[in-house]
């Protein structure tokens, strides 16, 4: 794995604080992570099964060019990351004040 390094203006430039960024980064990251979930079981769901495979444990094919398939994705918090560099994400701030 090559490292790639950040430059801290640019993500001060996206956000005020570093600690900021990375938290956006890190949401982002997680959603992510819920829709790579999501597509993964739904296509591994579809994969249709013999009564017989559910006794024995057999690799399956299938299954496996599936799992090759999302490991080679970029990882999520790179995704994420780079989404943030690039201006895609876009993040407000929830208001704590009470309006009364």
């Amino acid at each position: 794995m090559k490292l790639k390094p950040i430059n801290l203006d640019t993500v001060l430039g996206k956000s005020e604080s570093v600690y900021e960024a990375s938290m956006i980064s890190a949401k982002r990251a997680r959603q992510i992570i819920d829709e790579t979930k999501l597509e993964y079981n739904t296509l591994i769901n579809e994969i249709v099964t013999s009564p017989e495979d559910d006794l024995e444990e057999k690799h399956n094919p299938e299954q496996y060019k599936i799992s090759l398939k999302f490991e080679n994705r970029p990882k999520p918090h790179l995704e994420a990351l780079n989404e943030l560099m690039e201006g895609k994400l876009q993040f407000k701030y929830r208001d704590d004040k009470i309006k009364l």
